[in-house]
């Protein structure tokens, strides 16, 4: 009787696991990125175009959102488990720091490090005869989402020039409601935090009227300096000409960099299959979007601190971490 008992259980066994192809439904993971013409949503997109084929633990769930400071709260709220966002914004959220308008005194630290995936170039686009950002003064100037990590980008890039948003006139939108501000006469300049050519700016550049005067806003080497030395994760990254349309000259910017991160919830086993897949498919990720091309594992752990365990195994696997 045992035998038997043991033979029809292994036959239910094995008909259960042909009825669902032997395989275990993959956990969905939501990955939190930015406004639907930023850069973030773009990658994001790609990576689940891509990877989701190549993922057997996992499957990527793309959202829009408010970026960098509302990536972080969902990533500790719960509500995303995956995310793309600046990496100031990230040591902001460990170390409890970045100003009230960041974590002051309420470190959030269980998004962990993944990938650090390209630079994010400070961009500022203006019109009419605003020559330089201290021409900004008195403006009506679009600064990104309220907590984003553009906004707080476009607060450093002020203070350089011995200002702050009470010298302006503070508009909070995302980059495609601020391109649209801008064609239509309601905002004089709008900062944009995001690899380039970002989309927004390009459709602006090739739609907007002649007689806006549109222009890419350049820092002088002071500002610079006082940038890369008072920030240390800005470092000095230059537009080349004919990033976007009309824009003749290289234009002087300072950039952050993009980090794919992870809740400390998620499985080790999980991050590591996910590390893993960026690499060996960065070919077909290149393909979709020009932001993975020439990304390594040196380069993604370039700054980088309190990695995903995860994330870890894989870097360790590979040399690039002893």
């Amino acid at each position: 009787m045992k035998k038997l008992l043991v033979a029809v259980l292994s036959a239910v066994l094995v008909l259960s696991l042909a009825a669902c192809g032997g395989k275990a439904e993959k956990k969905e993971l939501t990955l939190a990125t930015g406004g639907t013409t930023g850069t973030y949503y773009a990658v994001g997109n790609t990576m689940a175009t891509v990877l989701n084929d190549h993922l057997t633990l996992s499957k990527l769930n793309v959202t829009s959102t408010g970026a960098s400071k509302a990536n972080v709260q969902l990533v500790t709220g719960g509500d995303a488990q995956l995310a793309i966002l600046q990496s100031d914004v990230l040591n902001y959220a460990h170390t409890g720091t970045g100003g009230e308008s960041m974590f002051e005194g309420k470190p959030e630290a269980k998004g962990k490090w993944i990938a650090g995936l390209y630079n994010e170039t400070v961009q500022i686009v203006a019109t009419g005869d605003i020559k330089s950002v201290a021409d900004l003064k008195g403006k009506a100037v679009c600064v990104g989402d309220v907590g984003s990590g553009t906004a707080l980008n476009a607060a450093q890039v002020l203070e350089a020039y011995g200002m702050s948003f009470s010298d302006v006139k503070v508009i909070n939108a995302s980059f495609g409601n601020g391109a649209d501000m801008i064609k239509n006469g309601t905002c004089d300049a709008a900062f944009t935090v995001a690899g380039a050519p970002t989309s927004a700016l390009t459709d602006l550049f090739a739609t907007a009227s002649a007689s806006l005067n549109l222009h890419m806003l350049s820092l002088d080497g002071d500002a610079v300096k006082f940038l890369t030395g008072h920030y240390p994760f800005l470092v000095q990254e230059d537009l080349p000409a004919n990033t976007y349309k009309g824009q003749t000259e290289q234009v002087t910017c300072v950039a952050v960099k993009a980090v794919l991160v992870a809740s400390e919830d998620v499985s080790t086993d999980a991050v590591y299959e996910l590390t893993k897949a960026l690499f060996d498919n960065n070919a077909a990720l290149s393909s979709g979007h020009g932001k993975f091309t020439g990304l390594t594992a040196a380069k993604a752990i370039d700054g980088s601190f309190d990695l995903h365990p995860g994330a870890e195994k894989y870097y360790k696997e590979v040399g690039a971490i002893k």
